[in-house]
């Protein structure tokens, strides 16, 4: 049976007083920001969501996200008051305990790590994309503050969930009027929050966040909308319940003293004593799916010239008739990095992105805590504006998430340094636990394609403009973590280290040499992260020095991984590139910034 109005707006209470408890107990932390919402959360958990707190999959149930991840004590308090979590509201902070400041996947039951603001409604939508898909039932519920809306993130979010029609999904807004520094862009003017909304599509619904019967009927119609995602502006007030923090300016992120401060604080409250039962709901289990494994096999001669970027979508399309887990979504650029091939092959495992390349990272996240296997592409270069959204996805643990940026280096060409992207290697080798691969011909760029769907965590695949050598037989593999080395003899007086377009310089710098009676070793560098720490000493130990050759920023790419596996074992010399490029064919502009051919041979012939 429901809980009574009453009961609700108690236990509102008694969340307040854990947020605050809590907080106090660890010495940080965002009370006020908790008691603003403390009736949303109430009536969240102990009366709308269906879902059962001894299973935190939420297979089969209604999803929660907490956007405005700084109010993690509250959800730790509807989680304990809920018997979803054993541990003391106490520990929070602490480093042996699973309630953190911000939340994270330490607990079972966050999907996505938040607190870098206005990402929860991207990974929301995510969820409700693949529900949506999948023809499964269940409610994806994202609560942001209003401090957040001023990100522009929250709106792409706002209108790929609209155009997707996304009427699983239920926005709660929580207009508390102030955000850290001082009061946020509209403070309590509601309306302009409605008027987004509306403007982006969205069903809207505007309350007093502190009336548990408006909250309540709010969520009945978000129940009843079709074709819509539904929003519920809530006005509320930072601090609620306790005079001296309520709607005062100063307190973010401070928590009342110890002692007489906390004391009155918590009288304010009133009676708290009260335990409400939730009642497990959950919607009909999916059927389970039986699905051949990723496997493929590409079918290229040798000699052929493909490019990898069109290697990548071909072996997306492949992977998407084995397995209705692959998905993709790209930024609008789908005919460029050839992710249209996976359109085509499977239409509704496929989301257009268009030109919004945070919310197409989020969107991702969130089909991978769907159980989906997404693959997120656009060029290399416009991932850096997302990069905020990869880090925390970091943070997040996803099962699998593959991220490809196209169109990298100077050997786009005259499209210029806006769309060349030099900084990507460095910024996903900075990812904990990030594998990044650079193919170099249409086989390994299929064979890693199939890697990276079986590989957990995030994985970077690399994809070039050029058409390139096909340089391997179809049955070759490409683990992580390995290299291939295509080119050694007994008499190597130098190794040279390359991938992607760089590879090919390198074998047509080690023709070159050779004609002048100077071996070279050549290696395929197709793992960049982790690196294949043996291999490269071994060529350290047995040629006088090692030249890198990268189509990226000297700084944090190809060399510098290499730099790091040889350190003091050999000279290194380090070619890539170093100045602010512009326009040109790509074979001038490799010339031009080093890292073609007679900049290799030029290397070599310095340590030889």
């Amino acid at each position: 049976m429901p809980a009574p109005d009453a009961q609700l707006s108690r236990m509102a209470q008694k969340l307040r007083r854990h947020s605050l408890e809590s907080t106090t107990a660890a010495g940080s932390g965002h009370p006020t920001t908790c008691m603003s919402c403390a009736e949303i959360v109430s009536v969240l958990f102990f009366d709308e969501m269906r879902w059962d707190p001894k299973d935190p999959s939420g297979e089969a149930a209604d999803v929660f996200v907490l956007s405005k991840g700084h109010a993690a004590p509250i959800l730790w308090a509807a989680l304990k008051e809920s018997g979803a979590i054993q541990e003391d509201l106490l520990t929070l902070r602490q480093f042996t305990s699973p309630l953190e400041g911000h939340p994270t996947p330490n607990s079972p039951w966050v999907r996505v790590a938040t607190g870098s603001l206005g990402q929860g409604l991207s990974t929301a939508a995510g969820m409700a994309w693949a529900r949506q898909a999948d023809g499964r039932q269940g409610r994806i519920f994202a609560l942001l503050g209003d401090g957040e809306a001023a990100e522009g993130s929250v709106w792409e979010a706002a209108q790929f969930a609209s155009f997707n029609r996304l009427d699983n999904l239920c926005a709660i807004l929580d207009v508390n009027r102030l955000g850290q520094s001082g009061p946020t862009m509209y403070e309590h003017d509601l309306a302009t929050y409605e008027q987004r909304l509306l403007a982006f599509g969205w069903d809207v619904a505007v309350v007093d966040g502190h009336d548990v019967t408006a909250l309540r009927a709010a969520f009945v119609r978000a129940r009843g909308t079709l074709g819509r995602p539904f929003g519920i502006v809530a006005r509320t007030l930072k601090g609620k319940g306790v005079s001296f923090l309520e709607d005062k300016d100063g307190w973010h992120g401070k928590p009342v003293k110890m002692g007489e401060e906390l004391k009155r604080a918590v009288a304010e409250l009133g009676d708290t004593q009260l335990t409400l039962a939730v009642e497990t709901r959950r919607y009909a289990a999916p059927e389970a799916r039986v699905e051949a494994p990723l496997a493929l096999t590409p079918a290229y001669s040798l000699g052929q010239e493909v490019a990898t970027r069109e290697a990548y979508g071909t072996a997306l399309a492949k992977l998407a008739k084995l397995s209705k887990r692959v998905s993709a979504i790209d930024g609008d650029t789908k005919n460029s990095t050839f992710s249209d091939r996976l359109k085509e092959a499977a239409p509704a495992q496929f989301a257009e992105g268009y030109i919004a390349e945070q919310n197409m990272v989020g969107v991702a996240l969130g089909m991978a805590t769907e159980g989906r296997i997404p693959f997120a592409s656009t060029f290399a270069c416009f991932l850096t504006r997302a990069y905020d959204f990869i880090r925390m996805a970091g943070y997040s643990k996803p099962p699998h998430l593959i991220l490809c940026g196209s169109h990298a280096g100077v050997s786009i060409g005259e499209d210029g340094p806006s769309q060349m992207a030099l900084e990507d290697l460095a910024m996903m080798r900075a990812i904990t636990g990030a594998t990044v691969l650079y193919p170099s011909d249409a086989v390994s760029a299929e064979r890693l394609v199939e890697t990276a769907a079986n590989t957990p965590g995030i994985v970077y695949i690399r994809s070039s403009r050029p058409k390139t050598r096909v340089l391997y037989g179809n049955d070759e593999a490409f683990p992580i973590g390995g290299s291939k080395t295509v080119r050694s003899s007994a008499q190597d007086a130098v190794t040279v280290v390359g991938a992607g377009v760089t590879l090919h310089e390198a074998l047509a710098a080690a023709e070159t040499l050779a004609k002048e009676g100077v071996a070279v070793r050549v290696i395929d560098l197709y793992s960049i992260k982790p690196v294949d720490v043996a291999t490269l000493q071994k060529a350290a130990a047995e040629t006088k020095g090692i030249v890198t050759v990268e189509d990226h920023s000297v700084c944090g790419g190809l060399g510098e991984a290499v730099a790091s596996a040889v350190a003091g074992r050999t000279r290194i010399e380090i070619l890539g590139i170093r100045e602010i490029p512009r326009s040109g064919k790509p074979t001038e502009l490799m010339q031009k910034y080093g890292i073609a051919v007679d900049s290799i041979v030029a290397a070599v012939k310095k340590l030889a």
